[in-house]
């Protein structure tokens, strides 16, 4: 067992309300319950020693493991081939599709083989509470039940023997061609009841069909019709199970603490709702059919906006729980020594208490995204949508910490103002198209306030290109390449293109892009970062959109080579290739989905031009 694998090496499994992360080596060593957001079962991609695991894999020296996704769906196959046999562990959990929020949460895991014989090895040492929890075992039978005082876990097998190993459990078991066995680890609240064990291999294969069988049902939905079918779908699903399904939030990534430099600091927790991921996640999922997925989170967002409304003074915050609960306090597990080292982990975020303005403009942008499928907001939320943009017409001139978080003092950042017009922009189109109430004449001398500031104070004749914030004429910033994306400039504007080549000159390396120099732009931090990979994908966006078809092509192919084995990105590309950051990361799936689908649209106009001229 690898101490500490690459952070690509995984697949995750989710029931809609959590996810666990499953290593190539049959390990989960992530798995957070009963939310997203909760604390740890098993984080020993966060502490080897001290984190909890589960295995289910094979000890013999000379085997290799593969693994793949059952096609089309969330169910993860590991495949493990020894000089006697062919055998794999099947991973799922039951998606919990329009359920209310629950404590219950059930992870199956089955082996089969195929071929020959093949033995298999069984490990389960939960370490409840970010391991700072002890528990008490009850072993009873092939019935293993784990106390502790806030959560209980029971495992149940069936045709594995399991025995005590001091407060854990293990167990062995060698199965011949043809033969099945399994284990159900149900986590809930205590004195809570495991459900009902398997009884034969039929009942097994039942299961894990009814799952399977959720997904391409769901996967039906979706109206790509592009040139990278199994791409988008993979990332679609990723997003979907990354979405907490009784609120219809999304999470940012599965994990916490994965660091963005190994070794660094910069590791952070990104199992909560960003405003921003949120509504761009609003756009990808319409533009593929998920009209439900896209409503579900408007909604929620209406809600935060009259929920900040209410208590007064900032109208929304930059993230939340998945239920909407604002309070993230940040805090350090000292006792953890983080991945490969990495430390500080922190649970939590105290980034949630930032400034960031861009968020207005991003949340306006989702509702406007809504209506474009004649949903237009219900009374109440258009209520709260005309007093926030009311209120942002007084509050959006101000410095902040802007997109990326930053720790290093609020600056006027010029993605910032960018957004402030998208969401006066917007308004007024709602409000028009809609026939809403509302200053549409105020918002619109904002919008063109906004608009002229940002063309006289973001701009630098120097680099000839909008730049990161006001006091630079020469720092870049990655976020800008949502600039023709969101209208205010046309992707044929001279200004718009010589600011992608001023991208390209400062944050592209061979088609993978950084988010911003830390050098020329102190961030508050120590150490660097790799390249981001939705920023990549805007990248190609962009290029794709300028007409620059041959680039957005290569960069988009480019990009899946750095894809890990099972099509999941985790946030940033490091020196090597390697996957960095908390993982999988829905921003990058969704840049990659809108990627695709404006890649698509460019190619195939290009391709009825080359038609007609013939």
């Amino acid at each position: 067992m690898n101490r500490y694998p690459p952070i690509a090496e995984h697949g995750m499994v989710g029931d809609l309300q959590t996810a666990a992360l499953v290593s190539s080596e049959g390990v989960v060593d992530w798995f957070a319950a009963p939310r997203f957001d909760s604390p740890s079962l098993f984080s020993a991609l966060l502490d080897h020693d001290r984190g909890g695991y589960y295995r289910l894999g094979v000890d013999h020296p000379q085997a290799t493991a593969k693994q793949l996704y059952y096609p089309d769906s969330a169910t993860l196959v590991t495949r493990f081939s020894t000089p006697d046999g062919l055998g794999e562990v099947i991973d799922w959990m039951t998606p919990l599709a329009g359920a209310p929020a629950t404590d219950r949460h059930t992870l199956y895991r089955v082996v089969r083989v195929m071929r020959g014989t093949v033995t298999f090895t069984v490990e389960c040492k939960p370490r409840f509470d970010y391991a700072r929890a002890a528990h008490k075992l009850n072993l009873n039978g092939d019935d293993a039940v784990f106390e502790a005082p806030d959560t209980t876990a029971h495992l149940q097998s069936y045709r594995i023997p399991i025995e005590r190993d001091g407060q854990d459990v293990r167990g062995e078991v060698t199965l011949r061609t043809g033969e099945t066995a399994g284990l159900a680890l149900t986590v809930c609240e205590p004195g809570g009841a495991a459900p009902a064990r398997f009884s034969n291999a039929d009942e097994v294969a039942e299961r894990a069909w009814a799952d399977i069988e959720f997904w391409q049902s769901w996967l039906r939905n979706s109206t790509y019709r592009g040139r990278w079918p199994s791409i988008v779908h993979r990332s679609a699903i990723t997003l979907k199970l990354l979405t907490y399904e009784p609120s219809g939030a999304p999470v940012a990534a599965a994990t916490m603490g994965l660091p963005e430099e190994i070794g660094g600091e910069r590791n952070w927790d990104y199992r909560y709702t960003w405003v921003r991921d949120g509504s761009l996640s609003v756009r990808a999922l319409l533009d593929l059919g998920f009209v439900d997925e896209g409503m579900a989170f408007a909604k929620w967002m209406a809600e935060r906006l009259r929920d900040g409304l209410k208590r007064g003074g900032e109208p929304l915050q930059i993230m939340y729980r998945v239920d909407g609960d604002p309070e993230l306090e940040e805090f350090v597990l000292e006792h953890f020594e983080g991945y490969q080292g990495s430390a500080p982990v922190r649970v939590g975020n105290a980034a949630a208490d930032q400034l960031q303005l861009d968020i207005y403009g991003e949340a306006m942008f989702a509702f406007a995204e809504a209506g474009r499928f004649g949903r237009g907001p219900a009374q109440a939320g258009w209520s709260a949508i005309r007093q926030t943009v009311d209120w942002l017409a007084t509050a959006w001139d101000r410095p902040d910490e802007g997109i990326w978080e930053t720790r290093g003092g609020r600056e006027d950042f010029t993605y910032s103002r960018v957004m402030s017009w998208v969401a006066f922009d917007r308004a007024v189109s709602m409000a028009t198209e809609f026939r809403r109430p509302g200053d549409i004449a105020g918002w619109t001398a904002a919008r063109d306030t906004v608009l002229e500031q940002i063309l006289a104070k973001g701009w630098s004749e120097k680099e000839q290109a909008l730049v990161q914030h006001y006091r630079t004429d020469h720092v870049m910033d990655a976020s800008l390449l949502l600039v023709p994306m969101v209208g205010l400039l046309a992707p044929t504007d001279p200004a718009w293109q010589s600011t992608l080549d001023a991208i390209d000159r400062h944050l592209v390396s061979d088609s993978l892009v950084y988010r911003y120099d830390p050098e020329l732009s102190p961030d508050g931090l120590e150490g660097g970062e790799g390249t981001f990979s939705l920023c990549s994908y805007l990248y190609v966006d962009a290029l794709a959109q300028a007409g620059r078809l041959r680039e957005a092509r290569y960069a988009f192919d480019k990009m899946q080579t750095y894809a890990n084995h099972v099509g999941l990105f985790a946030e940033e590309i490091g020196q090597h290739g390697e996957q960095l950051g908390n993982f999988p990361q829905a921003f990058t799936h969704l840049a990659l989905i809108m990627a695709a689908l404006t890649l698509d649209k460019a190619l195939d106009t290009a391709n009825a031009g080359r038609v007609s001229n013939t």
